[in-house]
């Protein structure tokens, strides 16, 4: 499976299951899609305001919540295997993408797995393990983390920078040493986790090193 980031403002997610996967799910998804979960039981977990709707679908009932809803994606997590396979079945048919939370290892085209991510401002790292160990994702996430502090003001920081240096003319081969010279400097990740410095002022001081003056 090839890892893509995927844009789903303004789509639909049908989550069937309203245990403590579907909620995880639930959470994922709802900071940017519709989300709408379908269990006759919810978890006492927080859905991220996702809409519930309480009702135990059967198999054929499913094809319906697919259709009537139209979702970009359809999560199965629930703990029937009929509904499930009906689930992925009535989004295979309508062209829809599929996440079998039940299922790990081997999948058909169109399916997706959710993976563990860290955040930093605009920065995320995702870690999957083709489903095959989710505590070792965790695990993995969880290291990642303390790796990324800092990472979304590095972002941001060497955004501007880019931008300025182009701005001012400078060779596009430049640009990008200048740019690969602040992100691996030790002072200015210091000074944006501690702010101990100044990081502009840091980056600032590793551009001019690394141009010779020139800046």
């Amino acid at each position: 499976m090839i890892p893509l980031y995927h844009d789903f403002a303004g789509e639909t997610v049908l989550v069937f299951g309203g245990g403590r996967v579907g909620a995880r799910k639930a959470r994922r998804f709802a900071a940017e899609a519709e989300v709408i979960v379908v269990s006759p039981d919810f978890a006492d977990e927080e859905f991220g305001g996702a809409e519930r709707v309480r009702e135990a679908p059967s198999p054929e009932d499913v094809e319906s919540w697919v259709a009537r809803t139209d979702p970009a994606l359809v999560v199965a997590a629930t703990d029937d295997e009929a509904v499930n396979e009906a689930a992925e079945r009535a989004a295979r048919e309508r062209g829809a993408l599929v996440n079998r939370a039940d299922e790990s290892g081997g999948r058909d085209a169109g399916s997706v797995v959710v993976p563990a991510t860290a955040t930093d401002g605009d920065v995320t790292a995702a870690i999957s393990t083709g489903g095959a160990s989710p505590a070792l994702a965790k695990y993995l996430r969880e290291r990642v983390e303390s790796e990324l502090d800092g990472a979304g003001a590095m972002a941001d920081l060497t955004g501007d920078l880019r931008a300025e240096l182009k701005r001012d003319g400078y060779a596009p081969e430049k640009r990008r040493d200048a740019v690969r010279a602040v992100v691996r400097s030790p002072r200015v990740w210091k000074a944006l986790r501690t702010g101990e410095s100044n990081p502009r002022q840091e980056a600032d001081r590793v551009i001019r090193n690394t141009m010779g003056g020139d800046r």
